[in-house]
């Protein structure tokens, strides 16, 4: 005797609390990037701004080396600067948007009003604070490597006809530039960095955001000075603000000089071994747990 299915015909399965869940957060960070533009299209605008520059540069380059004013090992190296700039512009960028989103995206809410509608959706708090968290940890990283990775494909291109028929030729171009080797490593970097070392940086602004009554930077920035101030003037230290240095500038900030190197740290057993980078991935839980509840109680301004 065989047991007839429940599902009716022509009717869909309901997807399970899991799927659901992480359907809702996929859609919160589709939101984010459809209100927010401004987080592919600036770093966009400074690509196309370099692009343009780096063709007056290189055709300023292929003059010097006609004229022997550059060797072939000096063009290699200029032109090795140029891509290394247009990583660290974008670079830059991605971080200063990751920043000023942080610091705008939860207090934006509360000064438009939105919020009475975002919170009359089946969405919860924690859904929506992790999902603008990822922002600037996870999307923005994405968003600027990729950005990064065209732009700098693009001068690979634009130097190949800019170089054609020169001395040097095409292939100090192609051969010349570590360019597979350095976009993995700049990948890696801003995965380790930009996201996981900054992580209580933008936790500290996404609870500011989701608190402030008004002027959120001043208030974001007032703790930090105000302990610095007084370590200062009662103990005479500076310890406080060594951790800002050191949570600012990297974990190779804590090297001494004759060890230090910019990938040391960057290595996996390395970086992942590095107890500040635990400490703050825990501070950053915290206050990401703090935002939550503040926006579950906060209003609109």
């Amino acid at each position: 005797m065989s047991t007839q299915s429940t599902t009716m015909p022509g009717s869909f399965a309901q997807p399970d609390g899991i799927s659901r869940a992480l359907g809702t957060f996929y859609w919160s960070i589709r939101r984010e990037l459809w209100e927010n533009r401004s987080l592919y299209l600036a770093p966009l605008l400074a690509a196309a701004v370099f692009l343009f520059g780096f063709v007056v540069s290189a055709i300023h380059l292929r003059h010097r080396f006609s004229s022997s004013q550059l060797d072939t090992e000096q063009l290699r190296e200029a032109l090795t600067t140029r891509f290394d700039i247009a990583a660290a512009l974008i670079m830059f960028i991605a971080f200063l948007l990751g920043i000023f989103y942080t610091i705008d995206t939860l207090y934006g809410e509360r000064r438009d009003r939105s919020i009475l509608f975002w919170k009359s959706l089946p969405v919860s708090d924690l859904t929506t604070v992790l999902s603008k968290f990822c922002i600037p940890i996870v999307v923005l990283p994405m968003v600027s490597f990729a950005i990064t990775l065209v732009t700098q494909f693009c001068m690979l291109l634009l130097s190949s006809v800019i170089f054609m028929g020169s001395g040097a030729g095409v292939g100090i171009v192609w051969t010349g530039i570590p360019f597979l080797s350095d976009s993995s490593a700049l990948f890696y970097h801003l995965l380790t960095i930009h996201g996981f070392w900054y992580a209580p940086l933008y936790a500290w602004l996404l609870l500011i955001s989701a608190w402030a009554p008004r002027l959120p930077f001043l208030w974001a920035a007032m703790p930090p000075f105000v302990i610095v101030g007084l370590e200062r003037i009662t103990f005479g230290t500076s310890h406080f603000l060594d951790l800002l240095k050191y949570r600012a500038l990297g974990p190779n900030s804590a090297m001494t000089p004759e060890h230090h190197h910019t990938t040391t740290t960057l290595i996996p057993h390395h970086f992942f071994s590095t107890p500040g980078l635990w400490t703050g991935v825990v501070i950053a839980a915290a206050l990401l747990f703090v935002t939550v509840r503040v926006r579950r109680y906060r209003g609109p301004i």
